[in-house]
């Protein structure tokens, strides 16, 4: 059995351009606290391998999605929660003028960030 403590500190960066907070691992997935700054849009990704769930904890913001069959954009704030499936280009932004802030838990683990790659998204990147 594990318990942590998330740092009052970024740990890293995400491929996107997220501050990341490393919250928990394990052999079948891994949990994060991601804080994005007002006004940033985040560069929009595909990952190869992992599936990923979103909550939103605090702020606004959204989240554009889309897969081979299906494209959409979500308003993101407190109590939302979200789900971003293998293979699906995503792209996020901060709407607001506080932190947006949310727990992210992918499936399997996080491999490292070669799992990501740029693809061409729907808001021009601030980061």
């Amino acid at each position: 059995m594990k318990q942590t403590t998330i740092s009052p500190k970024p740990d890293a960066t995400s491929p996107a351009g997220a501050d990341i907070r490393f919250i928990m691992d394990g052999t079948t997935g891994n949990m994060i606290h991601s804080t994005v700054k007002p006004k940033q849009v985040n560069r929009a990704t595909v990952h190869a391998t992992v599936s990923e769930f979103w909550h939103v904890l605090e702020g606004s913001g959204e989240i554009w999605r889309k897969d081979s069959t299906n494209e959409t954009t979500t308003k993101m704030e407190a109590g939302t929660s979200i789900d971003i499936p293998v293979g699906t280009a995503f792209q996020y932004k901060n709407t607001g003028n506080a932190d947006l802030k949310f727990i992210c838990i992918a499936m399997p683990p996080w491999p490292g960030d070669d799992e990501a790659t740029y693809v061409d998204g729907v808001w021009q990147p601030t980061v």
